[in-house]
């Protein structure tokens, strides 16, 4: 390592599931027009965890769960009550044993409770024992407390959850699908609904903190839990230790949510070459996924293939849902965010080149998503900030970004339900700036397709000198113990372990 100058699907759950998982005798819709301005953390004592063993296959064998009661509105702290599910993995060598560290999972609508299964046993080898490991389902995900929009199953599919445009670049549909999608969400969703916002999540990590008796976190925040791991360093900066944010977004309150996603297009642009070269290596005719002999190639090569597949959608393995041109552009997004995800991505490109064969559909678009997920995806970000914009003004983007950025053929500027969202936010967008304790580290790749390495630049930039950046030269979303390299998992494990950071702004070569 040497030094240098310088987030999804969506979801939605029935209102009567909601109401039965509330703590009290209270529906959703009875504390519809409770204030949402920025609050303090409840002055309750905070609540006793009783934990117990859930261990799951693949995961430690010591993890264990409880149920964590947060308010649905912190400004009446004793009112209605929520319940999230956490998680912990604790310190098997409590001699060596320095505090807390919380997983921050992104999304929005990710599992910490599952990415502790997933990452506890290799976090805990890497910090040596010297944090508890924990971290929670937000409001809306896994075992916390739903809500839900009740979206017809047509609305629920990934394809028409991200606002791909028509095959010639027109918004009409979308507009449709989002005013529709928004209008179900008003009238299905309650006060759970509007309960999932950011700075919920932040109350409700802090929460969590009080519960767990410690006066300071350690976290590691990924893809959308680097925004909720910087807004709770804003908002706690007492109450933190070592900070690790891996792959940032642009915190910019004019950006938030309607920017990450428009952000895509670049990071889109920025890995496929990427891929461009594995498909078109020699390496790949004795696996049968050469796609070109050259990797200028591939892209015109998988342009066209979702060109005639917009024509003419082909019968896939799965009965009734066939592969279409705006499924074969999901798939290709879902691919770039991880190297492992190339071969599937090339098998499925050449299966559609036959159109005598039936592609095998990726995971995720072969059937409608799960309910609850689409609701809490949608009421984040649409909770979070107003969506600006006229029809017009987004058929514009559309055109604009289609030229610039085939790839993602103006899908990432498109409109939203946010657009046509009933409530407006009841908070303004925390602005991350530089005052605080110095003890944030940031990692990034270079080439991310989700969240682009200039979007991380602004991160960076808003906390000044209370950050280090450690620019991991490497393709995919999520680089510490995922994508990145030795080098970066070094300088991450390095700060876990000691608080040592790097003294100036780091680069890691692939």
């Amino acid at each position: 390592m040497r030094t240098y100058g310088r987030s999804a699907a969506f979801v939605a759950l029935s209102v009567t599931a909601v109401a039965t998982v509330l703590t009290g005798a209270v529906t959703p819709q009875a504390h519809a027009d409770a204030p949402t301005a920025t609050v303090a953390s409840a002055t309750t004592t905070a609540p006793k965890l009783s934990w117990r063993p859930c261990a799951r296959e693949g995961g430690p064998a010591a993890q264990e769960c409880a149920d964590l009661p947060v308010p649905l509105d912190y400004h009446d702290p004793d009112g209605p009550q929520l319940s999230l599910a956490v998680t912990r993995v604790r310190s098997d060598r409590p001699a060596a044993r320095r505090g807390t560290l919380i997983v921050i999972p992104g999304g929005p609508g990710s599992s910490g409770v599952q990415r502790v299964t997933q990452k506890g046993e290799r976090l805990q080898r890497e910090t040596e024992g010297r944090y508890d490991i924990v971290s929670l389902d937000p409001r809306g995900v896994g075992g916390s407390t739903k809500a839900g929009c009740g979206l017809a199953p047509e609305d629920r599919e990934l394809v028409h959850l991200r606002s791909w445009p028509g095959a010639d670049g027109s918004i009409t549909e979308n507009v449709t699908r989002s005013r529709r999608v928004a209008e179900a969400c008003a009238r299905n969703g309650g006060a759970v609904l509007r309960s999932l916002t950011t700075a919920n999540e932040v109350r409700d990590i802090d929460r969590l903190r009080q519960a767990l008796g410690e006066e300071k976190l350690s976290a590691w925040g990924s893809s959308y839990g680097t925004y909720v791991g910087a807004v709770y360093a804003q908002k706690y900066p007492q109450h933190t230790d070592r900070w690790v944010l891996d792959s940032s977004g642009d915190p910019d309150p004019s950006r938030v949510a309607k920017g990450w996603l428009a952000n895509m297009s670049a990071g889109a642009a920025d890995r496929f070459p990427d891929f461009a070269r594995w498909a078109s290596d020699p390496a790949r005719d004795a696996e049968g996924l050469r796609l070109a002999q050259r990797a200028e190639d591939v892209q015109p090569l998988v342009l066209d293939l979702a060109a005639r597949l917009d024509r003419e959608p082909q019968e896939s393995t799965t009965p009734g849902v066939p592969l279409t041109g705006d499924g074969l552009r999901m798939a290709l997004q879902m691919a770039l965010y991880n190297d492992e995800a190339f071969a599937r991505l090339a098998g499925l490109v050449r299966a559609a080149r036959d159109t005598s064969s039936k592609p095998v559909l990726p995971d995720g678009l072969s059937g409608p998503v799960p309910d609850a997920e689409a609701a809490v995806t949608i009421a984040v970000v649409c909770n979070d900030v107003r969506w600006r914009g006229t029809v017009s003004s987004y058929a514009r983007a559309v055109a604009a970004d289609r030229v610039k950025h085939p790839l993602t053929a103006g899908m990432p500027v498109n409109i939203t339900p946010c657009t046509f969202w009933k409530d407006a936010p009841g908070e303004q967008p925390t602005r991350i700036t530089d005052q605080g304790p110095s003890n944030v580290l940031m990692i990034q790749g270079l080439r991310d397709p989700s969240t682009p390495y200039s979007g991380a630049l602004k991160m960076r930039a808003a906390f000044g000198d209370r950050a280090r950046l450690v620019a991991v030269d490497h393709g995919g979303h999520g680089m510490y113990l995922g994508n990145g390299n030795a080098c970066g998992n070094r300088a991450v494990t390095t700060f876990l372990n000691t608080g040592t950071r790097p003294e100036r702004d780091a680069y890691c070569a692939d």
